[in-house]
């Protein structure tokens, strides 16, 4: 049962992220998406990259699935890289702040360790 339930979770994660890996700039609902990060599923690092619309007074914050913040980066530069040692497996989800706090992007992604 526990292993069939990683599984869907796995294909699910999968199908969430496969727009990330695209080389243009992926959409979501025909809104052009600021930051594509890859790898998906990512094991030891990720990598977050902005394609449009870089401003260094956003806020880069990931949360883990149960809405506990365990990462924040104020004026994040263009290219992010992440070592995941300390993030565990399961999904995970970014949010980009504005400098007033409002949210510019979210989006979400799977660890596999």
């Amino acid at each position: 049962m526990k292993k069939t339930f990683y599984i869907l979770v796995f294909f699910i994660g999968l199908n969430f992220t496969s727009a990330a890996q695209d080389k243009t700039a992926p959409t979501v609902d025909g809104v052009v998406k600021l930051i594509k990060h890859y790898p998906t599923p990512a094991t030891t690092v990720i990598y977050f990259d902005f394609i449009s619309g870089y401003d260094k007074s956003y806020t880069f914050e990931i949360y883990n699935f149960s809405g506990k913040k365990v990462y924040e980066l104020k004026s994040p530069t263009p290219k992010i890289s992440l070592q995941l040692d300390n993030f565990t497996r399961g999904f995970y989800y970014y949010q980009l702040r504005d400098k007033a706090g409002r949210i510019v992007e979210t989006a979400r992604f799977l660890v596999l360790k």
